[in-house]
């Protein structure tokens, strides 16, 4: 701070340096009414480079991890309905399982009989509508119905910020037609004729959605694994963020109204050395 000498008034260097220290204070105090304004401690790269440069990788890094939750529950609704289609289509092969099995009895006759086949026919082609109508955005999740059928597609779902997908298929269709990974064979199956053999391809069918359900069932608890981790990580992520780029609101609003107040007595303090050169007078009276 520049040395006062009242008895030379034209540079008046008292009222000066009260104007320069008024200047800083009112600087500093704009500062922190910047942070209570916006919440943010970095208000330009200026203020931190160092630590705007870390807050923008993990800000990258959280909105990344978002996008990819929000695709996990995506995921896991679509896993949910690919679900709820296999489980209906098992509900239906037990009951056509059951009616095989009435089939197979000589307490019946061949009109009973032929009921019972009309009945599985009407069971198959609901099948092929579940099977038909279980999509996801246009997408067949169990296979393809019709008379060549045709296996699921795979499905790639996104689980890594950094863009990774993980693979999911269930390698095998569910329609009634075609066979093997085809579907479930059982479009020519005929109590009338051959109770057992259908009995046996109904029974095989069971057992293929079964499986197809545990698989759905298994990929889609380790989605949940991944999003609860990755739920836990996004949580750390933005909590490195806060703590470099947003303000303590507590401590902002101390330096603020320390501030406020020193802004008055500094605006007082100018007030009077700008009076103080006036005793000066006094020499010429």
């Amino acid at each position: 701070m520049a040395s006062v000498d009242i008895t030379r008034i034209a540079g008046n260097i008292q009222a000066l340096n009260s104007l320069n220290s008024l200047q800083r204070i009112n600087n500093r105090l704009a500062v922190h009414q910047a942070r209570l304004a916006t919440g943010r401690r970095i208000l330009a790269a200026a203020d931190d480079p160092a630590g705007m440069s870390m807050a923008t990788t993990f800000d990258v890094r959280r909105q990344g991890m978002k996008t990819v939750l929000n695709a996990l529950g995506d995921a896991k609704n679509l896993l949910a309905t690919a679900e709820g289609g296999l489980q209906k289509i098992q509900d239906i092969l037990v009951k056509m399982k059951n009616k095989a099995l009435e089939a197979k009895g000589d307490t019946i006759g061949s009109t009973e009989k032929q009921a019972i086949q009309d009945q599985l026919v009407a069971f198959r082609n609901e099948i092929d509508d579940i099977v038909s109508q279980t999509k996801w955005n246009g997408v067949n999740l169990i296979g393809s119905s019709g008379s060549a059928g045709g296996a699921a597609s795979d499905l790639n779902f996104l689980t890594d910020a950094d863009g990774g997908l993980t693979t999911f298929s269930l390698g095998q269709g569910f329609g009634i037609s075609g066979s093997g990974s085809a579907g479930l064979n059982l479009g020519s199956i005929d109590v009338t004729s051959d109770a057992d053999a259908a009995l046996s391809n109904i029974t095989s069918a069971i057992s293929t959605v079964k499986s197809g359900i545990s698989d759905v069932g298994a990929f889609t608890a380790r989605l949940t694994f991944k999003e609860e981790a990755l739920t836990v990580a996004h949580a750390n992520t933005e909590a490195a963020y806060n703590r470099i780029m947003n303000a303590n609101m507590a401590e902002e609003q101390v330096e603020a109204s320390k501030l406020l107040i020193l802004q008055q007595t500094s605006t007082a303090m100018l007030a009077q050395a700008n009076m103080a050169p006036q005793f000066l007078l006094s020499l010429f009276r």
